[in-house]
């Protein structure tokens, strides 16, 4: 399997940060994401995010999801 990008790597970090920062599991952001109208499950969650292939669609979902009103960068 390819390795991922320094930017792949990024945005998963990212978005695992947010999901810590906010105490929340991959279980409750599936069910957030569903909520919305976004049909994914845990298994592809975790996935996505152990791999670092995701579109920018998904993780502006995610964010949404998670409540996410400002993104740090750093």
């Amino acid at each position: 399997m390819p390795e991922r990008s320094p930017w792949e790597d990024r945005a998963a970090k990212l978005l695992k940060a947010e999901l810590k920062r906010r105490g929340m599991t991959y279980a409750q952001l599936v069910e957030k994401l569903a909520a919305m109208g976004v049909r994914e499950d845990e298994r592809n969650v975790r996935n996505k995010l152990s791999r670092g292939k995701f579109t920018a669609a998904f993780l502006l979902q995610c964010l949404e999801a998670l409540g996410s009103r400002e993104l740090r960068l750093d």
